[in-house]
């Protein structure tokens, strides 16, 4: 049953608004998200909004899977992705009301071992800092430690911090990670002696009331009423070709679950929204976490860069956005917005909240159509505010079709077709172990008239190399979800390989998939495969 228990103090004061205050979704929402889903091919959707304590909308939209269709109702799961950074922020708060540890203590008095590339930050690096995505990392820096999947425990994750350089000094500004969020899943079993599984379990999702809510990829699969990852995967570029589904096992990885891990229905999404607007304040006496925390959380902490949205959707650009702990903060049209989108392979979600209306609403698709996602979050920000409608799923929508095809014409322009020279030395002299130092080892070896990559902690995943140019190879991974990347040998005065760089081919690959991050070098004879 659906908990709509108003904290105490706003019950009393929502008592004494007028009825114009409860302002139901838009006339004809329901029509208008199964009209988009139709339109745009999305399988299946799934919708949770709370207004004043109350839940005016928990539904599924189409079907789970379109390879063994299922309706989607209000309990069907759905990947989060991101939005499960709060989740993990709210897990240390619980901590932080029992007197654990500080959102301001040092990691590294919880976590002894854990190092980042510089000492000084790792002296320094607090709890607050591993949330907010200002470490001095890239963008999505380490995410190849679990993408497109990965055996690596979650502490030999972490410990591989302290070989990521720093694309920029400490506390300078913002870019958006994964790694640290795993960095704080580690850090809640160090301090709880409970795994982040079983503390999300125990102490977040229980006394919510989130019982259908999963937390890792087994618990997920036993589970009869989720929805299907898909994706369009074998067009000239990601985004581009006929919808499929997509196997589960390589949409997250376990050791990046503190990061995007969690899987959750409408129906106890209200929940998670209702927890929020009421301060950490549960149904009878209880409460989740303090209302100091709640303040911590929603504090903005870090400044993000305001990039103008094009054209159409201008008005959309915030006049300012800030990060909290595991939230974005942002001004939109005058008013605060508390929000989080989040994306898996395969699935998209957002979820959102208005405190001054005291409105919030969670969105999740089970597919890449982000334009769905995005201009049905607006609609609704607009309609709760009481702005006028601004199309913006059809205005999102020709953006990102813009964007592909601008994407295609990029790899097909006569400047990014091969020259037909090379290799300049037999196959054979490039295979061999080579070693990169947060990634590890890897083993190239030569296959038929080819060459072949075996990836140690991306369990059964390997890639062929295919000549491209010179001495630059296009890797293509037998899993359709990874992005391919140009490998290029630069070789040494001997005619020895001395260094492999890597690029990711599509320019509007994920982030995720930052493979200039690495540079591999060969292994010593010593080092053992990792």
């Amino acid at each position: 049953m659906i908990r709509t228990r108003l904290p105490r103090l706003l019950l009393a004061f929502v008592l004494l608004l007028p009825t114009a205050a409860w302002a139901d979704p838009p006339a004809g929402f329901a029509e208008r998200v199964e009209g988009l889903r139709t339109t745009w091919g999305v399988p299946g959707a799934t919708v949770a909004i709370v207004e004043n304590g109350r839940t005016t909308m928990a539904r599924g939209f189409g079907v789970t899977d379109i390879s063994a269709p299922r309706p989607v109702d209000a309990d069907t799961n759905f990947f989060t992705g991101s939005t499960g950074k709060a989740f993990t922020a709210a897990a240390l708060a619980v901590l932080v009301d029992q007197g654990r540890l500080n959102w301001d203590d040092k990691i590294i008095d919880h976590m002894p071992d854990f190092r980042m590339y510089d000492p000084w930050v790792t002296r320094e690096m607090t709890v607050r800092d591993l949330l907010v995505h200002r470490s001095g990392l890239g963008l999505g820096a380490g995410d190849l430690l679990f993408v497109p999947r990965s055996n690596l425990s979650r502490a030999e994750t972490v410990r591989r911090l302290r070989n990521i350089r720093p694309a920029t000094s400490f506390r300078s500004g913002y870019a958006y990670d994964n790694v640290l969020y795993v960095a704080a899943g580690q850090l809640i079993e160090e301090v709880s002696g409970l795994t982040w599984e079983q503390f999300m379990l125990r102490n977040v999702l229980a006394p919510a009331g989130m019982s259908r809510a999963t937390v890792d990829t087994a618990t997920r699969a036993a589970t009869p009423n989720a929805a299907r990852p898909h994706a369009r995967l074998n067009g000239p570029i990601r985004g581009m070709g006929d919808l499929e589904p997509l196997g589960e096992d390589a949409v997250i990885a376990a050791n990046a679950s503190p990061a995007g891990g969690l899987s959750i229905s409408a129906n106890d999404m209200v929940h998670w929204l209702n927890l929020q607007l009421a301060h950490g304040d549960l149904p009878g006496e209880a409460r989740l976490f303090s209302e100091a925390q709640s303040r911590e959380m929603w504090n903005p902490t870090v400044l993000l860069p305001i990039n103008p949205l094009p054209g159409e959707l201008r008005t959309l650009t915030p006049m300012f956005s800030t990060y909290a702990l595991g939230w974005t903060v942002r001004e939109y049209r005058g008013s605060r917005v508390i929000m989080h989108a989040g994306g898996v392979y395969g699935s998209l979600a957002m979820v959102v909240m208005i405190p001054d209306r005291n409105v919030g609403f969670y969105i999740a698709v089970n597919n890449e159509e982000s334009a769905m996602l995005h201009g049905l979050t607006y609609e609704l920000i607009d309609h709760y505010l009481g702005l006028p409608q601004g199309g913006w799923p059809e205005k999102f929508h020709d953006f990102l079709e813009q964007r592909l095809q601008g994407g295609l014409a990029a790899v097909q322009a006569p400047s990014a077709q091969p020259a037909r020279v090379g290799p300049s030395v037999p196959l054979a002299n490039y295979a061999g172990r080579y070693t990169d130092p947060w990634f590890g080892t890897i083993n190239i070896r030569q296959q038929g008239r080819g060459l072949a990559v075996d990836f140690p902690h991306w369990p059964g995943l390997t890639a062929t190399l295919e000549h491209w140019q010179y001495d630059t190879f296009k890797m293509r991974l037998s899993d359709p979800v990874a992005e391919p990347a140009f490998v290029t040998f630069a070789l040494g005065a001997d005619g020895k390989v001395a260094r492999i760089p890597m690029a990711p081919v599509s320019p509007i690959a994920d982030f995720s998939y930052d493979y200039r991050d690495l540079e591999f070098t060969p292994a010593p004879a010593e080092t053992a495969a990792r």
